[in-house]
């Protein structure tokens, strides 16, 4: 009884621990997707109604935090860093491309089906579907990493929403070759580029920390992403 009474206790105090990021979606980069996003991320959570879908414990890495991709790579550098598994991915031959889906169309439905199960869940449905045809959005960039053979071994959609950007789909084949380290840090080198010429987002987000698995939150720590309490706004 007392463990009941007390745990909305310990989650009002867990949540003022938070830093907040003030995240604005600016509608005129694609109106229809931005307005629908911001919606689904405002929404009332499912379990904590007083709070939104996507407010508590956003995995976010603030990008003005580290002025150049040397100083990311820095900070995720060491024992339970992600830089040495991309090292390795880069040694073994792996790269990132920008890729336009629809030309990779069987790759992908081959990634989305080599496991029925990830992270203890079974597979959504949609994924055992495969499309005739992908859209394009014109704020979203689609990446893939390929091995030294050419072969698709993962994929991500990133979408830009304002002053953030969002990972919408990050999958790749289960290997220990580090192509997803390699994956999410190439992107994160990209966007501080960006930011570095005036025109890119201040942060990039991966979901929440909140009812990720353990295997998936230390994945977003590796990378650098850290927990957040989000507050929106809309242009």
């Amino acid at each position: 009884m007392i463990a009941t009474l007390t745990r909305p206790f310990r989650l009002l105090l867990d949540v003022a621990r938070l830093p907040v990021a003030s995240l604005t979606f600016d509608s005129r980069l694609h109106p229809a997707d931005v307005l629908d996003t911001h919606r689904r991320f405002t929404r009332p959570h499912p379990k904590y109604k007083l709070f939104g879908h996507k407010q508590l414990g956003v995995a976010l890495i603030d990008l003005r935090r580290h002025p150049t991709p040397a100083a990311y790579l820095a900070s995720i550098t060491g024992r339970c860093g992600a830089a040495s598994y991309a090292g390795k991915a880069r040694r073994r031959g792996y790269t990132l491309a920008r890729i336009d889906r629809n030309e990779h169309i069987d790759a992908i439905h081959a990634i989305n089906t080599s496991c029925a199960h990830r992270q203890g869940r079974p597979m959504d449905e949609r994924y055992q579907h495969k499309p005739p045809r992908y859209e394009a959005l014109s704020h979203f960039r689609y990446y893939g990493v390929f091995s030294k053979d050419g072969r698709l071994t993962a994929y991500c959609n990133v979408g830009r929403y304002g002053n953030f950007a969002a990972f919408s789909q990050l999958l790749g084949y289960r290997n220990n070759d580090g192509a997803m380290h390699l994956m999410v840090t190439d992107i994160v080198i990209e966007l501080l580029q960006d930011l570095q010429a005036g025109h890119g987002p201040h942060y990039l987000m991966y979901d929440t920390f909140f009812g990720a698995k353990p295997g998936l939150r230390q994945f977003k720590t590796m990378l650098g992403f850290s927990p957040y309490r989000a507050r929106y706004t809309l242009l």
